[in-house]
């Protein structure tokens, strides 16, 4: 009887050994993205001011260039929350969000006071928050939502039949309303954002509202995402209206996700770097690109574009990525890219003004994670006067910022150079 309790255990510390062995394998297989991804330099890109460069976007991303669209920036949350509170305010038909972060507070008890008013009024609204970035969101919060006719709901929970999509999460931060009003950019519903950029614990951000055509291809980003946490879709007239020109802007909202079309984001990125012929002007919250992004980024350099980068400065809210995004400085500035650090708060831009008539804008970093392994969302802006208004506030955001040089990132004490390098080596989860 001993012998066989003995074996009995034995069985069981295998099985329990090749259940954690099969566990561990299907974390790691998720870990990195599955397609097959960009390997090779693109070659010649037509002009990014061309027809050509338009018309290869508008196919190789999905959806095509949309005319007819006026398009706002807002800076900080000051200007952010309440453009985007109005919007909700004065929904008449359908109101949806789809965010990274939203965490329970001040900011947070707007949102659901204005989203369950416009819910018991009878308008359809539907909030997707991203599991992981939202765990800092009560349930009271989501009670409060949900309770006020809001259909409230978890992109990716954590379950043990879903282990192997737990890397995938959602980063977009869209908000569409009346499927005629849209917008994109990188805040989060949270206290961090408030403020006019310059407390060193509150973000420096921007956010975009697009109203025309445009909207449409949005709401569509959405309801994608919505469709594979629900298995509903969104249809009708109160999501996807017949809308008139707002505006003269030429606007395109395209899409990421390791599910399909991962290689969007960094293709455009590509194409857009490679596309230049005058100069890029970049901000990047966090900036970890591959060595192919890099190459492409010191090519551009060689053949006479200027680059300006713009990074964060010693307000950071991850040490581990500011220190691989420092181990790839030193690349760009031998190149000939100027750098500057925003110095009064936490940076979390993301924006890139290619030629002065391209303006990209979004929820994307400039890194592996935002190109290969969330779900991102970015708009395409063509035109040269919003273009030149936006290297206004780049130019603003420099002239708050310290740059780095050469000789500067060379005088890092040892510690640092190899802190930096061992960071380096987790670019593709950063």
């Amino acid at each position: 009887m001993a012998m066989v309790a003995r074996w009995r255990r034995h069985l069981l510390w295998l099985l329990i050994g090749a259940l954690g062995a099969a566990l561990i394998g299907i974390i790691l297989l998720n870990v990195w993205p599955q397609e097959n991804q960009l390997e090779q330099r693109l070659g010649h890109v037509s002009a990014v001011e061309s027809a050509q460069f338009r018309r290869e976007i508008g196919t190789l991303l999905g959806p095509s260039v949309s005319v007819g669209n006026a398009v706002a920036d807002f800076q900080n949350g000051e200007e952010i929350f309440p453009a985007m509170l109005a919007a909700i305010r004065g929904a008449r038909h359908s109101i949806n969000m789809e965010t990274y972060i939203y965490w329970s507070g001040e900011v947070s008890k707007q949102f659901i006071a204005a989203l369950t008013e416009r819910a018991r009024a009878g308008v359809k609204v539907h909030v997707l928050a991203d599991w992981l970035g939202s765990t800092r969101m009560k349930q009271d919060a989501i009670d409060a939502l949900r309770d006020g006719g809001v259909r409230f709901e978890y992109f990716h929970p954590l379950h043990w039949y879903s282990l192997d999509r737990i890397n995938n999460r959602t980063h977009r931060k869209l908000l569409i309303v009346d499927g005629e009003v849209a917008f994109n950019g990188g805040v989060g519903i949270a206290d961090a954002w408030e403020g006019n950029g310059m407390q060193p614990d509150r973000w420096r951000d921007m956010q975009f509202r697009v109203e025309g055509p445009a909207a449409a291809q949005m709401q569509a980003i959405f309801g994608d995402n919505w469709l594979a946490t629900t298995g509903e879709a969104l249809l009708g007239p109160d999501y996807y209206p017949e809308t008139p020109a707002r505006g003269d802007l030429a606007v395109q909202a395209f899409a990421s996700s390791p599910d399909g079309g991962s290689e969007n984001m960094q293709l455009m990125y590509l194409m857009a770097i490679n596309g230049a012929r005058r100069r890029i002007d970049l901000e990047a919250a966090y900036f970890v690109p591959d060595e192919l992004t890099l190459t492409a980024l010191r090519d551009a350099m060689k053949r006479g574009v200027r680059v300006r980068l713009v990074v964060p400065g010693p307000h950071v809210d991850s040490k581990v990525v500011r220190n691989a995004s420092q181990a790839q400085w030193g690349a760009m500035l031998q190149a000939g890219a100027r750098m500057y650090r925003y110095q009064p708060a936490l940076f979390h831009n993301k924006l890139m003004i290619v030629d002065g008539y391209l303006t990209i804008g979004g929820s994307a970093n400039f890194d592996n994670r935002s190109f290969q392994l969330n779900d991102e969302s970015n708009i395409n802006i063509y035109d040269r006067a919003f273009a030149a208004h936006m290297t206004e506030v780049i130019d603003q955001d420099i002239a708050r910022s310290h740059e780095l040089t050469l000789a500067q990132w060379r005088e890092r004490p040892w510690r640092q150079r190899v802190f930096d390098w061992l960071s380096s080596q987790a670019a593709e989860q950063l």
